[in-house]
């Protein structure tokens, strides 16, 4: 899943980090993601994974690392199915 995303990431020039590098656990606010950017990244994710992230998940944890990003969606993913 995580691969899965930081491809997807990695593909929007909206997004301006370089996700290749990043650890699946880095902080991305600390490595440049700002808070239009953190939307663009949420409307990719919608949009690709077909799922809608509720209002009680939309903090600045759920997409503070790959890996909160990853288990976000896993779970709303669960969810769809």
């Amino acid at each position: 899943m995580i691969d899965q995303i930081r491809s997807l990431l990695e593909q929007h020039p909206m997004i301006p980090l370089n996700f290749s590098t990043l650890a699946d656990d880095a902080n991305l606010y600390d490595a440049g993601l700002t808070s239009f950017a953190s939307v663009q990244m949420m409307l990719a994710l919608e949009e690709e994974f077909d799922i809608e992230f509720p209002e009680t998940m939309l903090t600045r944890r759920t997409f503070s690392s790959l890996a909160c990003i990853a288990d976000a969606v896993s779970q709303l993913t669960r969810k769809a199915a």
